[in-house]
């Protein structure tokens, strides 16, 4: 029970992120999550700094405060380059201290420490609300930490970790929350994840958290290294096991990596390319089905397993709207000329999927030129109507 309770702050924060946060920067934080899970399955420190502009680029800064980062595992995987993302995501990693000032991290709108302050010292813990609260100043920030109440709870005689310097009961906690959130200008309230098992419920959560929000929720202003012009969102999150000062005061960028996205013109051509393969495909399968139904029907034959026809024709695909419905529909249909089979564009953007990728005819011509067949005046696609591979389908 015990590892499962300690585990759910950050599960906590991001439902807190999902209902605080306006859709379109839902699917953003969305994004964010799967990478950390992903990436770090046991809990690791590092802060997120995430921006996202009109200009459709989403960033991703970690900051790293743990001694032995595992750079390698934010690298994008295979399944990023098969199915790239719709943003531009960048991740650059950063070591330094939680408690110096950098002008670079001004600006956030949220800022998450999870199990953090537990480790620190006196000296830090006292410049840790002039740097979180006072220079970087969120319009959010939310503070989870051990309930030192619940830990009777637990098979331990002291502190959950070695390297925690303290743990407070609730009243410790919402003591120095409340004179925080008053010295700073916030409003704080308290609530907490792992609830106690029957018997026990006088002890409290497990981990406590602090809700804290800026009265009047404006942000510091951006840096002068920030276009003011750009509309950007950033949030950070620390998750911290031992918060280590690293050696000088200055931010030491370690690494960083690109993932790839379909704002990257290889990557929008590679997922075009081969959806419009599929789609066209599909169409022409569909083609040849319709055909030799048709003779069928014209020659009195009975179809070879009548009682199945379908059964050896893949029907897989996706799920349409009625909407959707209706515009395939009155859209212009595949046709054949001789030996050769035609999808006109129109018809493969009133597909859901490919109108998604591509916002006209003409960007999809320029982007799919080189890699298909298209008609003399570039109009459609244009393949062989009869394919080697046929013969599984009795056409």
């Amino acid at each position: 029970m015990c590892e499962k309770v300690i585990e759910k702050p950050e599960g906590y924060i991001c439902i807190l992120l999902q209902r605080n946060l306006e859709t379109k920067w839902k699917k953003i934080y969305s994004a964010v999550i799967q990478v950390i899970l992903r990436q770090f399955p046991e809990r690791r420190s590092f802060s997120l700094n995430l921006h996202y502009t009109d200009s459709g680029t989403n960033l991703l800064k970690i900051w790293w405060i743990s001694m032995n980062p595992r750079r390698d595992k934010l690298a994008p995987f295979l399944g990023d380059f098969l199915k790239p993302r719709d943003l531009d995501l960048t991740i650059t990693l950063y070591h330094g201290s939680a408690v110096e000032r950098d002008s670079r991290l001004l600006g956030f709108d949220l800022i998450t420490c999870i199990e953090l302050i537990e480790h620190l010292d006196s000296g830090d813990l006292a410049r840790f609300p002039e740097v979180v609260f006072g220079y970087l100043s969120p319009a959010m920030i939310v503070i989870s930490t051990p309930n030192s109440e619940f830990n009777p709870l637990f098979p331990i005689v002291t502190l959950r970790d070695s390297d925690h310097k303290f743990e407070w009961n609730r009243m410790q906690f919402q003591t120095w929350s409340l004179y925080m959130a008053n010295r700073y200008n916030y409003s704080v309230e308290f609530t907490g994840v792992g609830e106690p098992p029957a018997g026990a419920e006088n002890v409290g959560y497990c981990t406590q958290i602090g809700i804290f929000q800026k009265n009047g929720g404006k942000a510091t202003p951006l840096c002068g290294s920030e276009q003011l012009d750009q509309h950007v969102y950033k949030a950070v999150s620390i998750l911290c096991e031992a918060a280590v000062r690293p050696t000088g005061t200055f931010i030491r960028m370690v690494f960083t990596a690109s993932y790839p996205s379909l704002q990257q013109e290889r990557f929008l051509r590679l997922v075009l390319v081969n959806e419009v393969s599929r789609q066209v495909e599909s169409l022409r399968v569909r083609y040849l089905r319709k055909l030799k139904e048709r003779e069928d029907g014209e020659l009195g034959t009975k179809p070879k397993d009548a009682g199945c026809s379908q059964a050896h024709i893949p029907c897989f695909g996706p799920v349409f709207s009625e909407v959707e419905k209706a515009r395939i529909k009155t859209s212009p249909k595949p046709f054949c000329i001789g030996d050769k089979f035609f999808v006109p564009l129109q018809r493969l953007l009133a597909y859901p999927k490919l109108s998604r990728l591509c916002a006209d005819e003409e960007m999809m011509r320029s982007v799919i030129a080189d890699a298909v067949g298209l008609s003399s005046d570039g109009s459609a696609v244009m393949v062989d109507l009869h394919d080697y591979f046929d013969y599984l389908f009795d056409f």
